[in-house]
């Protein structure tokens, strides 16, 4: 498929899981992606494997909860690609603690990624985007932003909730130009952080609340957001695309 052919993509937490899927996805179908990451090795790797394969794509470093370090990320991509159209920010981080054992640090490390790195991406990108003609936002929240959950993990499930409500508010104050706002929500996907889960009760729990029985794959997700980010997607806004396995129909 070609349905990002001449697009520029900016992926945030491009490295490992559903963000490198998503890069490499988002490439062969056409886009040049702009892979950034704290994890510069791995950031690095995601590069050459699209470029092995014939895609377009350059690695930056992104702390998400940096100002300064988006207004590079954007000035990098106008630089290198001379345009910015697709802003897909799934960089994050879980917390596994109840609200009785989080500090407050925790809990301000996990907001200022899962939360206010979102608001920075789309703050610092609106101009370049609105330029684009066919500006397309992807937030990665969760189904933790909508349900409770296991009952733990406050900070993400607050981080999260706020993805989804500020998708929506974005969604509608650009709904008159061109830059369409939308997010997605992951089920329970077999990434990197799931690792330490394997054979264990808690993995046993995610297939339990899972209709489908099995866990997703970042590619499925990846694939939801090529859809978003493509023309196919040209009247959808402030949409909540649940990838889950049916988790939320129960």
């Amino acid at each position: 498929m070609d349905r990002l052919n001449g697009r520029v993509a900016l992926v945030t937490g491009a490295a490992s899981g559903i963000g490198e899927a998503t890069a490499k996805r988002l490439a062969s179908e056409g886009a040049a992606v702009l892979v950034t990451d704290v994890q510069d090795a791995a950031g690095t790797q995601v590069v050459k494997d699209i470029t092995d394969s014939g895609g377009r794509a350059s690695y930056l470093h992104l702390d998400v909860t940096s100002q300064p370090e988006w207004e590079a990320a954007v000035a990098a991509a106008l630089e290198e690609f001379g345009r910015l159209d697709i802003l897909v920010n799934n960089a994050g981080m879980g917390d596994l603690a109840a609200i009785e054992d989080t500090s407050l640090a925790d809990w301000n490390h996990t907001i200022g990624i899962d939360q206010t790195g979102v608001f920075l991406g789309m703050k610092t990108a609106a101009a370049a985007l609105a330029a684009s003609g066919h500006g397309s936002v992807i937030n990665i929240s969760s189904i933790f932003g909508t349900s409770g959950g296991f009952g733990t993990s406050p900070a993400y499930h607050a981080a999260k909730g706020a993805v989804r409500t500020l998708t929506k508010n974005v969604a509608l104050h650009w709904a008159d130009g061109s830059v369409r706002v939308n997010s997605v929500h992951p089920g329970f996907i077999a990434t990197p952080i799931l690792d330490q889960a394997k054979g264990t009760p808690m993995e046993q729990a995610m297939l339990d609340v899972t209709p489908m029985g099995r866990l997703g794959q970042p590619e499925e997700i990846a694939a939801g957001v090529a859809y978003l980010a493509s023309d196919d997607a040209s009247f959808v806004t402030g949409l909540e695309l649940y990838i889950d396995g049916g988790y939320t129909a129960r």
